[in-house]
């Protein structure tokens, strides 16, 4: 990732904390899942740095994880060492923002509202997105909103996006079940690139778990690319 891509990626969706151990960061997440309550190498580390992240983590009443990009063959095979196993390898993907406003949005299939509507946040709730993932997003300081994606008249898909170095990243992006395969995420999609252009934004950027098939066939017909990967390593408390 680039520099603004990378920035973008970690202010857009932050922890409730933040210290350094050695040449790590950690994140304390208070429950919002393993972005934010990870550690990532942000400088040289040395082996003796991972206890010093453990004993954090365990301080903090979470699972110790790292999250590592994929071509740190490193700190993959030092954590492989420690006893860490490999979890979730996701793909992060960007687009340039004009590459999705050059279509018109049907009528009443999407809107970009803040703070997020009680039907946005039980959309998220039904798709394990819950109150403690939610609250990662009252803590961003930049430009952000909530996307509404309706369809049958009727409410049925909610994400976030935020701004942080240009770039628009978008996350929790969540369609109930019975309206998936419709193309509303797509729309949802082009409703962030039509708010993030308002806003001087020149990107779009998000993270995709591998193993989502769906999602990933999205993204990349809507001409999205990989730019990076990463996986967690985490060990049990």
């Amino acid at each position: 990732m680039d520099a603004a891509l990378a920035q973008a990626f970690e202010e857009t969706w932050p922890a409730a904390e933040y210290v350094d151990a050695g040449g790590f960061r950690l994140g304390r997440g208070l429950g919002a899942g393993g972005r934010v309550s990870s550690a990532r190498a942000v400088g040289p580390w040395k082996p003796d740095d991972i206890a010093r992240v453990e004993a954090i983590h365990r301080g903090w009443d979470q699972p110790p994880m790292f999250r590592v990009l994929d071509g740190d063959a490193a700190l993959i095979a030092a954590l492989t060492a420690a006893g860490y196993r490999r979890e979730t390898p996701t793909a992060i993907m960007q687009a340039p923002v004009a590459l999705l406003t050059g279509q018109t949005i049907p009528v009443l299939t999407t809107f970009a509202i803040w703070p997020p509507l009680a039907i946005q946040r039980d959309i998220w709730a039904a798709g394990n997105i819950d109150p403690m993932r939610q609250a990662v997003m009252d803590r961003v300081s930049g430009p952000r909103t909530a996307i509404l994606g309706r369809i049958d008249d009727r409410a049925a898909g909610a994400a976030f996006a935020a701004i942080a170095a240009g770039v628009a990243m978008v996350h929790a992006v969540e369609v109930l079940p019975a309206f998936r395969r419709r193309g509303l995420a797509g729309w949802m999609m082009r409703q962030v690139a039509q708010w993030a252009a308002d806003r001087g934004a020149t990107r779009i950027g998000l993270a995709v778990s591998r193993a989502n098939g769906g999602a990933r066939a999205t993204y990349d017909r809507l001409g999205f690319t990989e730019v990076a990967g990463y996986a967690y390593y985490a060990k049990d408390l």
